[in-house]
């Protein structure tokens, strides 16, 4: 029984709004995937016609947008998804990307705890002049 239920998902068509509205997205943003490679669905005169695999890209696409890779770092890592079966390709690129954003975020992280640091000095030097100022007058 779950099976056959799961095959009637997999046969499932969406519309560019279902989905768009499903992921929080403008449809401006859904054609702009579509031009730039990212999703590629079928054509019925002007209606697109989205499929259970396309909506699964698109939770990718939309994934990978949240954790800061760039569009054509999503690109290639669909582009080798459609390639292999076994997924190896895919994976290794993604766990290179993804050390990568990390290390990226960490700096990120301490670049922002420098900068706090020095704005709260900012700050208490400011504030001891200000007092300072104010004991004078």
């Amino acid at each position: 029984m779950l099976m056959a239920m799961t095959n009637m998902d997999d046969d499932r068509v969406f519309q560019i709004g279902e989905l768009a509205e499903e992921f929080g997205l403008t449809l401006r943003t859904m054609r702009f995937y579509e031009d730039y490679g990212l999703l590629r669905p079928e054509r019925d005169g002007f209606a697109r016609r989205y499929k259970h695999r396309d909506r699964a890209k698109l939770s990718l696409i939309c994934r990978a947008k949240r954790l800061g890779f760039t569009l054509e770092e999503i690109k290639q890592f669909l582009e080798l998804y459609s390639i292999s079966d076994h997924q190896v390709g895919q994976m290794q690129y993604l766990l290179d990307r993804a050390r990568a954003r990390a290390a990226a975020i960490e700096q990120q992280i301490e670049d922002g705890k420098q900068t706090l640091t020095e704005l709260r000095e900012i700050e208490a030097q400011i504030e001891r002049h200000l007092t300072k100022q104010s004991g004078q007058d």
